[in-house]
């Protein structure tokens, strides 16, 4: 991903209104991340721990969602969870729900879908083995590439974020 300042990434966000977008807390030290690791911007919100934000390259231009962890829903802390996007293996919480109102009139609705992500939001670094996941044993054996882990993230990533924008039709 190609480094993106305040402006655009503000900008990208597709489900949520402009002042909404102008109020989000944006994640410290954007200078200095691993841009050439990261196939999307994904952060919590340190203010509001049910609120995450994911910004990612599409087409020609950035598309930014607001998550949210929805309320009630109970995680096993002993049982390992996958992430839907990166397919990282995680103990107890380090998967979450985020669900992400649609774009368009379907999210003014109140319409949302979700996905299970890794909790911190981290994919492209797990894939790369950048950033370990806190199981027990290691993460288990593909004969993929990296190059081919990579481009199945892009892909699962790419699905949800369609679903999100199904709403604006």
């Amino acid at each position: 991903m190609d480094p993106v300042g305040e402006k655009e990434i503000r900008a990208s966000f597709v489900n949520c209104s402009k002042g909404e977008a102008s109020r989000i807390n944006l994640p410290a030290g954007l200078a200095g991340l691993p841009w050439e690791d990261l196939d999307f911007l994904g952060w919590r919100d340190p203010g509001a721990p049910d609120r995450s934000y994911l910004v990612a390259p599409r087409g020609e231009g950035l598309i930014g969602v607001t998550l949210r962890v929805p309320q009630g829903v109970r995680r096993s802390f002993t049982k390992t969870t996958v992430c839907s996007v990166c397919t990282t293996g995680h103990p107890g919480s380090g998967v979450t729900l985020l669900a992400a109102r649609r774009a368009g009139p379907a999210g003014r609705q109140g319409n949302t879908v979700g996905t299970y992500l890794c909790a911190d939001l981290a994919c492209s670094l797990y894939v790369r083995g950048r950033k370990k996941s806190q199981l027990a044993s290691p993460r288990y054996e593909e004969a993929l590439t990296l190059e081919e882990r990579i481009a199945r993230t892009v892909r699962n990533l790419d699905a949800f974020l369609e679903k999100v924008l199904a709403g604006e039709k």
